[in-house]
Order: structure tokens, then sequence, then C-alpha cells
């Protein structure tokens, strides 16, 4: 019979390749909170990546524990584990070697699939070969599954509400960047909101304010107070920054925007020389009068570096990787369909696609950290326990904060790869295009989040996507269907790959020798 700390070994992997399943969730599904924006030229790849860091951190530490609670205990019939308790910490160890598996092959080859798809169909295929169809939790998975057509149909009807609104109110209007001045705050205060409201009345363990989940006019008060705050400070600093840095074309920093009254009229100046960009830097020390530098000196030079100078390449390797590469015939023809709207509008939503950016961001975070953290909980708890009632115990702190890390580590140095695919690729991305995807995508996730519902960010933003694409002004010309078929195809594959993957790792380490 199974002792507390038993099977240390299992306990050690387990704590592994969760790890490398949020590595692998922060490099895939990076491209679901940032493309948008990269792609539209919002933000750089740099900037979003060191953004979302603390974006994914933060929502998976904060927001995280509701939907480990599904993933945990949601998907396997623990009772048929109750006399072997090692068996289901087995269990859980094949799903995350599964699941990791499939997510980073799929990330290396640029495929955006559903890592809630991969971790379910992992415990499932281990499930299915530890007691047969029997050890699964047949209702959890309906619930799941539905949640895979809702969302990208919930996704992209709340997009759709905020790029109609803008393109009718705003865009299509003779004046519109003296609209869009209006309509900035407003979309500020309501982004805002909607998160702190979901901060406060979901929360991590012992975060929320007390009696805040059963008295939702609390975090409904505090969310319109914070909403209305800020909708009056963009109102009278934001908007005037934005004001005259664009349309004005005054040589305004961004800490301008803190005192922009009290600001007197700046002169756009000539670009600095500190300005210019690290690779023309580059490019002119390997010139010099008397010719190009010698090559294998460099190559020298690279071989003798220190290992801290190596590490900080490896980890700094993901930014400066380029997105918006250069695009095909197809995606030139999908982009030459949808309606183009005024060039300083559209640089007008480029500072609140940031702030949508984030909360997608901190969204995704706080929903699919659990694919990893989950079963790491059982695993962890079974260890500590030595029993299976692993419904009862909550998300331990530590865990969440090791998947959050592990998230933003993915996304550092592996996320270009996905963000490449969905970039600027599926359909022609502006900024308020942008915006409406991720306004879509943040509320669909942070709700079903609440929900207890694990759904798939990838396929809330390829919802949302599609919805821009078809409200863009070339209906169904202005999607890349080559491309989304192809995503829909990688859907397919993920949850059968990832299921039997697991289920045969379990199978052949079950009936090993050293197991028995």
């Amino acid at each position: 019979m199974m002792q507390v700390h038993d099977y240390t070994f299992l306990f050690g992997i387990g704590l592994f390749f969760a790890f490398m399943d949020a590595f692998g969730i922060g490099a895939n599904d990076v491209a679901n909170s940032f493309a948008t924006s990269v792609g539209s030229g919002s933000i750089t790849l740099a900037q979003a990546l060191i953004i979302a860091c603390f974006c994914e951190f933060g929502g998976a530490f904060l927001l995280g524990a509701k939907t480990s609670e599904t993933i945990k205990g949601g998907i396997i019939e623990s009772k048929l584990y109750a006399a072997n308790p090692e068996v289901l910490m087995l269990t859980m160890v094949c799903s995350l070697i599964g699941s990791s598996t499939w997510v980073l092959f799929a990330t290396s080859r640029g495929w955006p699939v559903s890592t809630t798809h991969a971790i379910v169909g992992a415990i499932c295929g281990a499930g299915i070969s530890a007691f047969g169809a029997d050890a699964i939790q047949w209702s959890g998975i309906t619930k799941i599954v539905l949640s895979w057509v809702i969302s990208p149909l919930a996704a992209g009807f709340v997009c759709s509400i905020f790029f109609l609104f803008t393109k009718y109110v705003v865009l299509n209007h003779e004046n519109s960047f003296r609209r869009g001045l209006i309509a900035i705050p407003a979309y500020f205060g309501v982004a805002l909101m909607v998160n702190v409201f979901y901060i406060i009345y979901k929360g991590a363990p012992n975060t929320s304010l007390k009696d805040a989940s059963t008295n939702i006019g609390i975090p409904v008060g505090i969310a319109i107070g914070v909403g209305f705050v800020v909708f009056l400070w963009c109102l009278f600093f934001l908007s005037p920054f934005l004001r005259r840095r664009i349309e004005g074309d005054e040589d305004l920093r961004w800490y301008h925007v803190f005192y922009i009254p009290f600001v007197g009229k700046r002169e756009k100046a000539a670009i600095h020389q500190e300005e210019v960009s690290q690779k023309e830097k580059d490019a002119v020390t390997l010139e010099t009068a008397e010719g190009p530098v010698d090559q294998s000196l460099v190559e020298l030079e690279k071989g003798n570096k220190t290992f801290g100078q190596k590490l900080k390449g490896t980890l700094m390797y993901g930014l400066t990787q380029e997105v918006n590469t250069k695009y095909d015939d197809n995606t030139n023809a999908v982009h030459d369909n949808a309606t183009k709207f005024d060039t300083n509008t559209e640089r007008l939503f480029s500072a609140v696609q940031v702030i949508t950016a984030c909360f997608t961001s901190f969204a995704h975070g706080s929903n699919d950290v659990a694919n990893a953290i989950g079963p790491l909980t059982t695993i962890y708890y079974i260890w500590e326990n030595a029993n299976i009632d692993v419904k009862k115990a909550p998300v331990p702190v530590w865990i969440l904060a090791f998947g959050g890390i592990a998230i933003d580590l993915g996304l550092m140095t592996y996320g270009y790869h996905v963000m490449r695919t969905l970039g600027n690729k599926m359909t022609y991305m502006s900024p308020t295009r942008g915006f409406s995807a991720e306004m879509g995508t943040s509320i669909t996730i942070l709700t079903c989040s609440k929900l207890s519902l694990p759904v798939s960010s990838t396929h809330c933003i390829t919802g949302a996507t599609t919805a821009i694409g078809l409200l863009s002004g070339g209906g169904f010309k202005s999607l890349n269907w080559r491309l989304l078929l192809g995503v829909f195809a990688s859907w397919i594959l993920t949850l059968p790959a990832a299921g039997l993957t697991s289920g045969i790792i379990f199978a052949f380490v079950s009936r090993s020798p050293q197991i028995v």
C-alpha cells in the first residue's frame, strides 16, 4: 500500500514534464494573445513578449486556480484508482508527457494547436489505457467539448459587436479621428471594468474580497467605479496626448501623457542617433575603411562567449525574430480585399490595442495554465497524502507560480513560431480589427474561466479573427481559407495524437518489470 512520499521519482518526472507542458503552452498560445497586435503593427514582437511575461504570470497566479479544478478532477474517474493512488500519479505523469510532446512538436512546425485539447486527450488516453473507457468521466468531457464549439462562436459574436460598433460609429464617419478620441476612453474604461470584475469576483485563493463571490454587487460596484475613473483619466489625459502626437505630429514621449495639460507645444524633432537600430550599428562596425571585417574573427569571438553570455543569447533569441514575414500571393489577395480606414484613426487604436492584448494575455494565463498545473496538482497531492481525494485540495500557490514562470519562458524563447502563422496571414489585421478580436477573446475566456470551462484560447482567437475577416469588407475573400483549414486540421490531430502518446507510454511503463 502506498505511503506518504512514496514514488518520489514520479513526482520529479511530473514536475519536469509539467514545466515542459507549461513551456509549450507559452510557446504555442502566445499567438492567441499578441499575434493580432504584432500583425497590425501596434507593437513589436519583443515588446509583446516582454509585456506578456507579466500578464501571463498574473493571470495564472491570480485566476488560474478555478479551471485547474476541472482539469485535475473533472476528467478521470478517481474512485477506480482508490486502491492504488500511485497508478493515478502515473496516469497524470503520462498525460503530461503526451501533452507536452505533442504541443512542443506542433510549435516547432508553427501549428497553433489547442493545448486544452492536448491535455484532455492525453488524460483520456492514459486513463483508457489504465482502466478502459470506465476511467473517464464522460460528463466532464462533454462539458469541455461543448466549450470547444461555444468558445469560438461566442468570441466571434462579442468581437463582432465591438468591431461593427467601431466601424459604423467611428471609422465610417467623415471625422473618424475626432470620434476615435472619444471612443478610446470608453473602450479603456470597459476593458478595465471587465478585468477588474473578474479579478475580484474570482481571484486566487485568499486574494478575493470577503463575500465577493456570493454578493455580486461588491465586484460589480468596484469594477464600474474603476472603469469610470479610467474613462475620465483617458478623456482628459490620454486623448489629448494622442491627438497632439498623431494629428499634431508633436515630439512627445510616453511619460508626457501623465501631465499632458501642462506640456507646451513640442515640434517634431529629427531622429536621434541613438534611435538607429542595433542591426544598423552592427552593419557599420563590420564595414571599415579597409573593407569588411574577416568573418572568421567574428565566428571566433562568438565561440569565446562565456556561459552567461550564451544563456542570455538563448533566452533573448525569441525576442529578435521576425514575425511579419513576406506574404505569398494568396495572403496578399486577402489583404487587398479588406477595406482600409483612415490611417490616423487606426493609429489611435494602437494604444487601446496594447491594453486589450494585455488583458487577452492575462485571460489566457488564467485559463490555459490549468492544462499543465491541473495534472501536477494531482501528482503532488497524491505524493503528499497517499490518497486520491484531490477534489478537496486547493491548488497550491507555488504550483500556480511554477506554471506562470514556465509559460513566460516559453513565450520568450519559442513563441515566435506560432505567431508567424497567425500574425497577419489569416486576414488583414489593423489596430481597430486587432482591438476588437482581443476584446472578444478576453471577455469570452474570462467568462468561461469563471464557469470552470477550460476553453481553448486558440479557438477563441481564431473565432474572433474569422469574424473580423468576414466583416472586413470583402466577405469570404477577406479570409485566408487555406491557412484556416490548416489550423482546423491541426486541431483535429491534437486530441488523438496526445491521447495515443500518453496511452502507449502508460501501457509500456505500467507493465515494465521495474514498476511491477
